[in-house]
């Protein structure tokens, strides 16, 4: 979209703003609308660069990066130890892209057409796997919060990479699953076009330049963090699960939502579930490892991140079950965000 285009401008003003030390408030803001732009970029040329791979290389490079501009976020937190901050943005993507991201797609879809399809076999899978992959997210928060502190020794201190390591092993499997051995279950036409806008050499170039500017604009978002927090008296639980993935994902978010509007609600579901599945099969345990070169983080979240993550999943199976959907279900379901989103404001 060109708007998008038009906010590329925010980029060398956050460099402006870091050189003259502008105030953290005012630099988490304009970085955060220079992130936005930089990561649609990313995502048309991994879109463009797929034109020239073939289908195959072309859904793994989507897989890969469509979560890359949160990755990047969320690494620069780790380093800083704002370790909160960081399984609070896992837990608000997931929660963000199934409530808001489906919520909204199902509104603006809805207003336009009385009721949508999709292919309920492709998103019942999805959905799941989506299930799975929460109970596995899950299970060290819970196993943390009910067993007796004094019963916690170095044992256990391994149980976050060991679930990191199944949850990437299971993401390469549903890869191999995806791509290869029943990619005829998900022979979806998404195509939009049928050739290219931009070379092979200028896709790449885009790519890796996006890349670059992301890491330095998620290094100038990550250090106004805290102080910007206390400035406004925002909670770092707010800033992680609420601010952060809607900045990480604008992009994405805005793609779903386009796509309903085209009745080509079978792209906006996958999406949205889709990209939950990357966050925490393959972005979570990518954190943990990464982790393991500075201070070990856990993947033990509060336990209202527990409830908010499983209830969502739920609501995703329930919404998958049927294989449609109105504007009143997308309504339902940002209601729910928006409790969600209030009760993490006031904590």
């Amino acid at each position: 979209m060109k708007i998008l285009r038009y906010m590329l401008i925010f980029v060398p003003i956050t460099f402006v703003g870091e050189f003259l030390h502008w105030t953290p408030t005012l630099m988490f803001v304009l970085t955060a609308l220079a992130i936005i732009p930089l990561a649609a970029l990313m995502g048309e040329a991994t879109e463009e660069i797929s034109f020239y791979s073939g289908p195959k290389i072309g859904g793994f490079l989507n897989a890969t990066f469509g979560n890359a501009t949160e990755l990047i976020i969320s690494f620069f937190a780790l380093k800083a130890g704002l370790f909160e901050v960081v399984k609070a943005s896992i837990a608000g993507s997931v929660i963000g892209n199934i409530l808001l991201v489906l919520g909204l797609s199902m509104i603006f879809g809805g207003i336009k057409y009385k009721s949508q399809h999709f292919n309920q076999k492709v998103i019942d899978n999805s959905a799941s796997m989506l299930l799975f992959a929460v109970i596995g997210l899950t299970i060290p928060a819970i196993f943390t919060h009910t067993l007796d502190p004094a019963l916690l020794n170095t044992r256990y201190e391994g149980l976050s990479v060991i679930v990191a390591v199944i949850m990437f092993i299971i993401y390469i499997l549903s890869l191999v699953f995806s791509f290869y051995t029943h990619k005829d279950i998900y022979s979806i036409d998404h195509s939009q076009e049928s050739s290219p806008k931009w070379s092979m050499k200028k896709a790449i170039a885009v790519l890796v330049g996006a890349t670059v500017l992301i890491g330095l604009e998620s290094e100038f978002l990550v250090s106004a963090v805290e102080p910007m927090s206390e400035a406004i008296g925002l909670s770092e639980f707010f800033v992680g699960i609420i601010l952060i993935p809607i900045i990480g994902n604008a992009a994405e978010h805005s793609t779903a939502i386009v796509m309903a509007m085209k009745n080509k609600m079978d792209v906006a579901v996958e999406i949205a579930i889709g990209s939950s599945l990357q966050i925490i099969l393959f972005v979570t345990p990518v954190l943990i490892f990464l982790s393991l070169l500075f201070t070990p983080m856990s993947i033990v979240f509060n336990e209202f991140e527990i409830v908010a993550l499983v209830f969502s999943v739920l609501i995703a199976n329930r919404v998958a079950t049927d294989g449609e959907s109105n504007w009143m279900e997308g309504v339902q379901l940002l209601a729910v965000y928006l409790i969600i989103a209030v009760a993490f404001f006031v904590l």
